[in-house]
C-alpha cells in the first residue's frame, strides 16, 4: 500500500481549487510505490495523479525533479508534467505534506517483461538520455560509492542475520569498486530507477516513463546497467541474454555506445547490483513488521551481484559488435 497519508474530501477540493481543471469528481488511493502517497485524481478537466510527497523525498529536490519532468516532456519524452496553479506554482502543500498534480498517463507495467518489453525500455532510455540535454539543473546521486559506504556503515552489524559472512564480503566489494569506479564517462540526466513497475506500456509499444523521484546527474552508462539488472533476470535469478541484447540493441539505435562505456558496463552493472543489495538491506534490517512498505528481498540482488563480478566482458551482455 502507498497511501501514507490520508485526505479529506474538503482538503482535496480546496487544494484542486487552485487549477484550472474543475471540479473534483472522483479520488482512488493507489497502491503501487513505496516513495510517496499518491490518487488517482478525476476532475471536470480529466485524470491527474496527485502526489504527497513523504519524508524519504527531501523537500529540497523536489524543484528538480519537477523541473525535470517540464524539461523531458517539452523533448518529447512521454513522462508526467507538472500542472501549475492559478499562481504559477506547480509546488504546493496538502495536509503538511509538499503535494503536486501531474498529468496521467496510459498504459500497463508489465509484470513479466518479455523480450519486446526490452527492446523498447532500452530505446527510451536512450531518448530520456536525449532529451536532458540542455537541463541547467543538477542534482548528485546520493545512492553512489558515497552512498554505499554510508548504507554498509548502517547495516554491517546485522548483514549477516540475512546471509552468514555477508557484512565482509559487502564491505570488500565497496572498497573494490570505490577503487575502480569510473569518472569519465559520458553523464547527464539519468532516471536511476528504470524498473518495470516505473515504464508504461501499450501493448509492445513504450506509452510512459514514470516516478522520477531518483533521478539524478551521472553517468549514462550507469543507467543502462541498472535497467539490465532490473530488466534482464528472470524469476529464478538466471541471466536471460536475449533480453539483454534487445535492452542494449534498442539503446543504441537511438543513442551510441562510445567504446568506453561499453568497456564499462560489467563494473558499472556490478555497482548497480550493490546498490539496490544495499538499500533493500536496510530496508530489510529497518523496516518495521507493520509498515505498509512491503520488503523486497536484498539476496536477489547478491545472486545478480555474484553473476556480474563473473563477466569477462561485455560481449556476455549479448551486446552486438
Amino acid at each position: 500500500m502507498a497511501v501514507y497519508t490520508e485526505v479529506s474530501d474538503e482538503d482535496v477540493a480546496a487544494f484542486v481549487a487552485e487549477y484550472d481543471i474543475g471540479r473534483v469528481l472522483a479520488l482512488k488511493g493507489i497502491a503501487e510505490g513505496v516513495e510517496n502517497t499518491n490518487y488517482l485524481l478525476v476532475t471536470e478537466a480529466g485524470q491527474f495523479i496527485l502526489t504527497l510527497y513523504e519524508k524519504r523525498v527531501q523537500a529540497e529536490d523536489l524543484p528538480f525533479f519537477l523541473s525535470l519532468m517540464e524539461h523531458l516532456s517539452q523533448g518529447g519524452l512521454a513522462c508526467p508534467l507538472p500542472l501549475h496553479g492559478r499562481d504559477g506554482r506547480a509546488l504546493r502543500e496538502l495536509r503538511g505534506r509538499p503535494a503536486a498534480v501531474v498529468t496521467f498517463l496510459r498504459g500497463l507495467s508489465p509484470r513479466k517483461p518479455h523480450v519486446g518489453h526490452c527492446a523498447g525500455v532500452g530505446q527510451v532510455l536512450a531518448q530520456l538520455h536525449r532529451a536532458g540535454d540542455g537541463f541547467t539543473l543538477s542534482r548528485t546521486n546520493d545512492l553512489s560509492v558515497a552512498g554505499w559506504r554510508d548504507l554498509l556503515d548502517k547495516t554491517a552489524d546485522r548483514a549477516d542475520s540475512v546471509r552468514p559472512g555477508l557484512a565482509e564480503a559487502l564491505s570488500a566489494e565497496v572498497e573494490h569498486l570505490a577503487r575502480e569506479w569510473p569518472d569519465t564517462l559520458s553523464s547527464g540526466v539519468i532516471h536511476a530507477d528504470l524498473f518495470p513497475d516505473n515504464v508504461l506500456f501499450e501493448g509492445d509499444r513504450v506509452s510512459g516513463v514514470i516516478d522520477f523521484y531518483f533521478a539524478c546527474t551521472d553517468a549514462f552508462a550507469y543507467d543502462l546497467a541498472i535497467c539490465l539488472n532490473a530488466w534482464c533476470f528472470e524469476a529464478d535469478r538466471q541471466f536471460n541474454v536475449t533480453k539483454a541484447r534487445q535492452l542494449l540493441r534498442g539503446y543504441r539505435q537511438v543513442r551510441p555506445l562510445p567504446a568506453a562505456e561499453i568497456a564499462a558496463l560489467p563494473l558499472l552493472a556490478r555497482g548497480a547490483a550493490l546498490r539496490f543489495l544495499l538499500t533493500r538491506l536496510y530496508d530489510w534490517l529497518y523496516t518495521p513488521p507493520d509498515a505498509f512498505v512491503r520488503r523486497k528481498d536484498p539476496l536477489e540482488y547478491w545472486d545478480k551481484l555474484r553473476f556480474h563480478r563473473a563477466v569477462a566482458s561485455s560481449g556476455e551482455y549479448g551486446l552486438d559488435p
